[in-house]
């Protein structure tokens, strides 16, 4: 299937629907709507080509980048989307290409996005803001079921997920994703490309997952371990990690305890995982 069975000249402007259909953003949803169709388009864009591809898109909204999506090449489009003031205008999109966008009224929290299609698969999306770091981590999860994830985040949060070791926004989440993925930050947008304006500056992330995935329970281990690490990230691991081992736990990784969780390099996290999964057999046996 391709993008010669839809165009998106065929549809009225985004603006025209969206009063049409009455369809403000709320921000209880973090909802802020991307209209502008080049913008749209270089996002769809940014992973690469689409070709036989199947995307899931999350909080589609009105459908910008669902247009894009689908004057791509993408075999397939599955959106989820949870406002139900939204479902007359994304049916309306539907309609002009019935075969290949599934409109989903879903929670994405509640939902597993890779029994909506089968590979190679990939995540396209501008997030809703309160829920794209649980969102992200639950994808993470599932990292081997994934080709790609372009996703939308405050930049703020883009940052973190990009950082590097030794750096302010270095923590947690630079460390789930990074172990899991290539991270790197694709576009950077301005609060004005948005309607209605956020009050932050927003950042695409293209995460590309690694062939080699973690297991769920190595995946909970390392979890555990950057919980308690950056938990109290001025101490130093010796005591931050105390309830979880500590200089036990240090020592068989071979990771000086005087050091702080921010300056501990992936491969170091990794070997900390693993260690304290180890531990936690043994005790388990």
């Amino acid at each position: 299937m391709t993008s010669k069975h839809f165009s998106q000249s065929e549809l009225p402007p985004l603006r025209e629907s969206i009063h049409k259909h009455g369809l403000d953003a709320r921000k209880s949803l973090g909802q802020h709507f991307l209209l502008d169709p080049s913008i749209c388009q270089r996002i769809a864009e940014l992973g690469g080509s689409l070709n036989g591809r199947h995307i899931i898109e999350v909080g589609p909204g009105p459908g910008g980048l669902t247009r894009a999506l689908l004057a791509s090449q993408a075999s397939s489009i599955h959106a989820i989307e949870l406002d139900e003031r939204a479902l007359p205008l994304l049916e309306e999109l539907r309609a002009h290409d019935p075969e290949r966008l599934t409109i989903i009224q879903h929670d994405a929290l509640q939902i597993d996005a890779t029994s909506l299609a089968s590979e190679p698969r990939q995540i396209i999306a501008n997030l809703p803001y309160n829920v794209a770091t649980p969102l992200l981590v639950n994808w993470l999860r599932q990292g081997r079921a994934w080709e790609r994830l372009v996703l939308m985040f405050q930049k703020e949060v883009a940052e973190r997920v990009c950082a590097p070791p030794d750096s302010s926004s270095y923590g947690r989440l630079a460390v789930l994703a990074q172990w899991c993925a290539d991270c790197s930050i694709g576009m950077s947008l301005p609060p004005g490309a948005f309607f209605p304006p956020p009050k932050v500056h927003s950042a695409v992330v293209v995460l590309r997952p690694y062939p080699q995935q973690p297991s769920a329970k190595l995946f909970k281990a390392m979890e555990q371990v950057t919980a308690a690490a950056f938990g109290q990230r001025r101490k130093m691991l010796r005591t931050a990690l105390k309830a979880i081992g500590g200089l036990e736990l240090l020592e068989k990784a071979e990771i000086l305890p005087t050091r702080r969780a921010e300056t501990l390099s992936i491969e170091e996290f990794d070997r900390l995982a693993r260690t304290y999964l180890t531990s936690q057999t043994k005790v388990g046996a």
